[in-house]
């Protein structure tokens, strides 16, 4: 992660949009995948975000994530930067 010098939940709150209107739905998906096998988000918030469109969904995610604080917040930019380091350097993340 590139040291910016704002956390890893600031970081999300900074390129929440972009997240939201740049990310596959398949990244999205591994994302969730991921961010529950590691028990940054339980069932029931996985669920709930599986529920919604697209863009629904990354809202709800990156906002489900960020409230968690910083080292939830970091474990998602690291997962999102291994699913799609292009994107991810995009957006400043790497």
């Amino acid at each position: 992660i590139e040291n910016t010098g704002l956390s890893a939940d600031e970081q999300l709150r900074e390129h929440r949009t972009k997240i939201i209107n740049g990310i596959s739905e398949a990244n999205l998906n591994s994302l969730l995948d991921k961010l529950l096998e590691i028990n940054v988000i339980s069932d029931a918030e996985r669920e709930e975000v599986e529920e919604n469109k697209i863009r629904d969904k990354a809202r709800l995610l990156v906002d489900t994530v960020r409230r968690k604080g910083d080292a939830a917040s970091s474990e998602m930019i690291s997962l999102l930067t291994e699913l799609d380091p292009y994107f991810s350097e995009h957006l400043g993340l790497i």
